[in-house]
C-alpha cells in the first residue's frame, strides 16, 4: 500500500472539506491517516438511505460525543442535507469533521450549507513521484498519476471505463449541461488543445457551440477537478505578453486515453507533450501540498518566446524539456526571460541524466527535480 506524501492530520485545526478527483485515494488516505475516528461511507446504500430519509439521525448519534471528536463522512454531496447537522454538531458539541467528495460544485449549485466558513478546503491530487517506490518516468507520462491506473497491469481498461462511467456519465447524472454530444466533444478538443492557451473561438467552431458555451464548460471541467487552469504571467517589463490562460486535464493518463495515445515513446513530439504535462502536474500538487501562497503561471509573449512554469513574481522560471540532451537551443527562451527578470533562478528539467549548470542556468534530470521538490523545495 502506497503511503501519501499530504499528511492530513496537519490540516486539522478546524473541520475540513476534502475535495479531490474521483479515484485519486480520498477514501484510502482516510483509512490510513484517521484510523479511529468514526466514519460514515455514503457509499454504503444502507447508511445513504437512512441519513437521507432522516437526516437529523446524525445529530441524534454524534451529539454526546466530546469536544474535539473527529468525525469523516465521505462522499457528502451524496447526501448534502447532513451539512446543517454538522452545522449544529460543529458548533453547539465543537466536533471535528473531515467532509470528503470530488467537488463543491454539486453542493453549490443546489444551494447547500456550505458551512460558512466553518471548514476549510483541502485537495488532495493523483500521486507525485515520492510516493512511488521505483518510480517509473515512462509509465507516469503515458498512464498518469492515478493510483489505480499507475499500478494497473492494463491501464487502458482502467481508463477507458474511468472515462466512459465518470467523465461523461457522472456529468449527465448532475445534469450539468444539455447537450451532451457536443459536451463529449469538447471533452476530446480540450484534450486536443491539453497543455495550450485556450481560445474559446476555435473550440467553439469545433464543438458546434457558442464561445459562452466552451467557456462555461471549461468551468464544469473545473469545478468538479477534472481540470485547471494555468494563468499566464502577466507583469510586462519589455515585451508584450499573451494573458489568456493554459488548460490542463487533472492527470495526463486522462488526457492521453482522450487523445487515444497509448504507448508514447521518448522523442515524438507526443511524449513531450506528455512530459511536460506531468512536470506541470507535480508543480501544482507541490505548491498546494506545501501551502504556497506562490502562484504558477507560464510566460509567453506575442512574438512566441515562452517559458513553461514562472512559480511566484519570477522566483523560479522553469522550462520542460524531453530531450535526452540538453544543449544551447533549449537554453534560449531562459536566457531571454532573464534579461527582465535577472533575479530569477533558471532552471531546465528534461530527461539528460546528466545535471549540470551551464551559466546561470540549472539543468536537472526530471527524477532529480523532483527529488529536489520534495526533499529540499524550491
Amino acid at each position: 500500500m502506497l503511503s501519501r506524501i499530504f499528511k492530513l492530520q496537519d490540516e486539522i485545526e478546524s473541520s475540513i472539506f476534502l475535495f479531490g478527483g474521483r479515484q485519486t485515494g480520498k477514501t484510502t488516505i482516510l483509512h490510513q491517516q484517521f484510523p479511529d475516528a468514526i466514519f460514515y461511507d455514503l457509499l454504503d446504500t444502507n447508511v445513504k438511505e437512512r441519513l437521507r430519509r432522516r437526516p437529523v439521525l446524525l445529530y441524534e448519534t454524534l451529539k454526546d460525543k466530546v469536544a474535539g471528536t473527529l468525525v469523516i463522512i465521505d462522499e457528502i454531496p451524496e447526501v448534502p442535507e447532513l451539512l446543517n447537522e454538522v452545522h449544529r454538531l460543529i458548533v453547539e458539541r465543537q466536533l471535528v469533521f473531515i467532509l470528503c467528495g470530488s467537488s463543491a460544485r454539486k453542493l453549490k449549485r443546489k444551494g447547500h450549507n456550505t458551512l460558512g466558513g466553518r471548514a476549510l478546503p483541502v485537495y488532495l491530487y493523483p500521486l507525485v513521484s515520492a510516493e512511488i517506490p521505483n518510480f517509473n518516468i515512462d509509465r507516469a507520462v503515458t498512464y498518469g498519476m492515478i493510483p489505480s491506473h499507475y499500478l494497473a497491469k492494463n491501464p487502458h481498461r482502467l481508463l477507458s471505463g474511468y472515462i466512459d462511467i465518470y467523465l461523461k456519465e457522472e456529468i449527465k447524472e448532475e445534469a450539468l449541461v444539455r447537450n451532451l454530444d457536443a459536451f463529449h466533444r469538447f471533452l476530446e478538443v480540450a484534450a486536443l488543445t491539453d497543455g495550450e492557451i485556450i481560445n474559446n473561438n476555435n473550440i467553439a467552431q469545433d464543438c458546434g457551440v457558442h464561445a459562452t458555451t466552451v467557456s462555461a464548460y471549461f468551468d464544469i471541467l473545473v469545478d468538479t477537478l477534472i481540470g485547471y487552469r494555468i494563468p499566464a504571467y502577466t507583469k510586462v517589463m519589455k515585451r508584450r505578453l499573451v494573458q489568456a490562460p493554459r488548460f490542463y486535464y487533472f492527470d495526463i493518463g486522462v488526457a492521453n486515453h482522450l487523445l487515444h495515445r497509448k504507448e508514447l515513446v521518448r522523442g515524438t513530439t507526443d511524449y513531450g507533450h506528455a512530459f511536460e504535462h506531468l512536470v506541470i502536474q507535480e508543480l501544482v500538487a507541490y505548491l498546494h501540498y506545501t501551502h504556497s501562497d506562490e502562484t504558477l503561471s507560464y510566460w509567453r509573449t506575442y512574438t512566441g518566446i515562452e517559458v513553461d512554469a514562472i512559480i511566484g513574481n519570477a522566483r523560479v522560471a522553469i522550462e520542460i524539456k524531453s530531450a535526452e540532451e540538453i544543449q544551447n537551443k533549449h537554453l534560449k527562451n531562459l536566457k531571454i526571460f532573464s534579461e527582465e527578470h535577472p533575479e530569477s533562478r533558471l532552471m531546465v528539467v528534461s530527461l539528460d541524466v546528466f545535471s549540470r549548470r551551464i551559466g546561470n542556468i540549472e539543468c536537472l534530470y526530471v527524477l532529480e527535480f523532483f527529488r529536489l521538490l520534495w526533499k529540499e523545495g524550491l
